[in-house]
């Protein structure tokens, strides 16, 4: 019971991977508040949560209207009193295809969901974790975030801008006692891969063979990255900060020293020769 006594915001928590770290929350002991455009969808799963003995209290709203964060938050310190937790799993894809062929519209929605609906449920909780001096925000990267995505440029700024906030909000709280990371879940089988389906060419030959052999394959399993985001909502992952943590490459299951790996810059948007800008380069 990793997370007895915890409480945690799942947004997105209706489906995909945002289910899956609810479940898993849930079996380590966690009260939840699952928050989702779907009503239904997060009221099913609160209702499978409280089979585990857990909490839950479902709010619909758009993550990326400062009033469902306002509720979400309001609500959330009216029955518990506090937050533990954040976990900004809300997301979409957004437009697919050529960058100049997107509508834009639908490019500025996606940064309105992706990045401010996750600064937005941030800048919410925050007070209430500095006060405490204490808390845990898992935000959630992806696909473009450490390598071009081509033909998904909307996602793919959304998300690396994420993982450089998620380092930069690091140094700014960790005198709080706040640790702050991002996860990257692998090619997990959601309506996201569906979206690429439908898609076809527009996603780019290569990326929409790589879907094909996905869907084929059954993709990484979304409970692995469920299971990093116990982690890192866990007091295991205490002092570790500032980082982009892949669920399927990163060997995250065996760390030691989360201090050390902190002050590194190890699993960050970082140069390969594992040099910082700012550091002088010592002559040889």
């Amino acid at each position: 019971m990793k997370l007895k006594d915890r409480v945690a915001i799942i947004t997105g928590g209706g489906r995909g991977i945002g289910e899956a770290m609810a479940l898993a929350f849930a079996k380590e002991g966690a009260d939840l508040i699952l928050v989702s455009r779907t009503f239904q969808e997060i009221e099913n799963i609160a209702n499978v949560v409280r089979k585990y003995g857990a909490d839950a209290l479902p709010i619909a709203g758009d993550v990326s209207e400062e009033k469902t964060a306002d509720e979400v938050v309001r609500k959330t310190i009216e029955k518990y009193s506090k937050i533990d937790v954040l976990v900004n799993c809300a997301g979409i894809y957004g437009p697919i295809g050529r960058f100049d062929k997107n509508d834009w519209k639908e490019w500025k929605d996606t940064l309105n969901i992706n990045l401010l609906g996750t600064l937005l449920f941030i800048r919410k909780v925050i007070p209430y974790m500095t006060k405490r001096k204490y808390g845990k925000i898992i935000n959630m990267s992806g696909g473009g975030a450490a390598s071009p995505l081509p033909n998904f440029t909307a996602y793919a700024a959304s998300k690396v801008v994420v993982v450089r906030l998620t380092e930069t909000l690091a140094q700014e709280y960790k005198e709080f006692n706040i640790d702050i990371n991002a996860i990257a879940p692998g090619a997990v089988n959601t309506r996201f891969l569906d979206q690429v389906l439908k898609a076809g060419k527009n996603a780019g030959e290569e990326f929409y063979k790589r879907a094909l052999a996905q869907k084929e394959s059954g993709g990484t399993p979304r409970e692995l990255a469920a299971e990093l985001a116990v982690f890192l909502a866990s007091s295991d992952s205490d002092g570790l900060t500032g980082k982009l943590i892949s669920a399927s490459w990163d060997d995250w299951k065996n760390f030691k020293e989360n201090k050390k790996i902190s002050e590194s810059s190890l699993f960050t948007l970082r140069r390969i020769d594992n040099m910082k800008f700012f550091e002088k380069k010592e002559k040889k």
